[in-house]
């Protein structure tokens, strides 16, 4: 393209990446069919229509307590919902809602003991199965795992653990929150839920050039060059926008007890009176970790690998950030296959043998 064909090409590029920005909101995501199976407080617990299903374990998927689960099925045609389905899997998904004032002493045994809990209990019912597996994503995929110490008898046979904190320790949120001057306890007491887009700029913070400058700016180079994915561009914009509250007594006791005490990884997590020890997970574990991840860095997941007490435990090392990693252009063709291939085998009728 000459100099001259860029120049006079601006004003139309520039009109075109307004339209993209400002029409976001019309993108269609989440879009797979799907049905209520049980409900509490803001919690709802779904399962996704099909008529493939031939695993006889179901699938459960939990996301973060901040966005939104719609990113395993982002939009069609690039949905971890669709391709788990098109593989036979019997898919259902937990979302916890949009917490509001009603919802502030909600903590992480609330999330972890009785919704994730009861979640599965519900999934189990539902599909006539006494074992599931559960995919968990960011700090879902920690709740998972300490679900799974906590009931390492329960029906969890499977977890995969996708960019999961662990040991945060060394990262840079901990620089940030885990200092004491940061005080979570007068920001709760004075904000009550702790509004998703202050959660969200602080993640953008962590890349701020890239958030705030390079992602634009390359959306209008693509504009320009004619290369465009318009789809693409605006479900992920209008997933990343959607920001629920983080419950007040949860954002107390994850940033005390992850970044400030390092809890976890030592095992000095009680919920309800009962130690949260990674060495009690029984389950399968397929631990699955990002290159590039800002949020959950390798480093702060791998620990994991030697605490816990799993018999069966895989560790799938991949390019990609802490969310392109699954929901990214490689993620259908090179880590769905490799998540399913991993899940066939211990998705069956009797138990899986390493």
């Amino acid at each position: 393209m000459s100099l001259f064909t860029q120049l006079t090409s601006i004003p139309k590029a520039l009109l075109e990446t307004s339209n993209i920005l400002l029409t976001t909101e019309d993108a269609v995501i989440g879009a797979t069919p799907k049905d209520v199976v049980w409900t509490h407080r803001k919690t709802t617990l779904y399962r996704y229509r099909s008529s493939q299903r031939r695993h006889p374990v179901p699938v459960l998927l939990v996301f973060a307590l901040i966005n939104r689960p719609m990113i395993y099925d982002l939009r069609p045609g690039n949905s971890f919902v669709e391709f788990l389905l098109e593989e036979g899997y019997d898919v259902f998904l937990l979302d916890w809602g949009a917490p509001d004032d009603e919802d502030t002493d909600m903590g992480l045994a609330n999330y972890v003991c009785d919704e994730l809990n009861w979640a599965v209990r519900e999934t189990c019912r539902a599909s006539g199965s006494p074992d599931i597996s559960i995919i968990g994503w960011c700090i879902g995929a920690a709740l998972s795992a300490m679900y799974g110490s906590l009931y390492p008898d329960g029906p969890a046979r499977n977890l995969v653990l996708l960019t999961m904190p662990i040991d945060p320790s060394d990262s840079l949120y901990t620089t940030w929150v885990g200092r004491d001057s940061f005080d979570v306890d007068q920001l709760v007491d004075d904000m009550g839920n702790i509004p998703g887009r202050i959660i969200d700029t602080a993640n953008k913070l962590l890349k701020p050039v890239t958030n705030f400058v390079t992602t634009r700016r390359s959306l209008f180079e693509q504009v320009q060059a004619g290369s465009v994915n318009r789809p693409a561009y605006q479900s992920m914009s209008k997933w990343v926008g959607d920001n629920p509250p983080f419950p007040a007594q949860a954002f107390r006791e994850w940033i005390t007890w992850m970044y400030k005490e390092n809890r976890l990884v030592r095992g000095r997590i009680e919920l309800r009176g009962r130690r949260v020890d990674l060495r009690n997970i029984a389950a399968s574990c397929l631990v699955v970790t990002a290159g590039s991840d800002h949020i959950a860095p390798r480093h702060t997941t791998t620990p994991f690998l030697d605490l816990v007490g799993s018999d069966d435990v895989e560790h799938m090392a991949r390019p990609g950030g802490h969310i392109g990693l699954m929901a990214g252009s490689k993620a259908k063709r090179e880590v769905w296959p490799e998540i399913s291939a991993w899940l066939e085998p211990r998705s069956g009728t009797d138990p899986y043998e390493p």
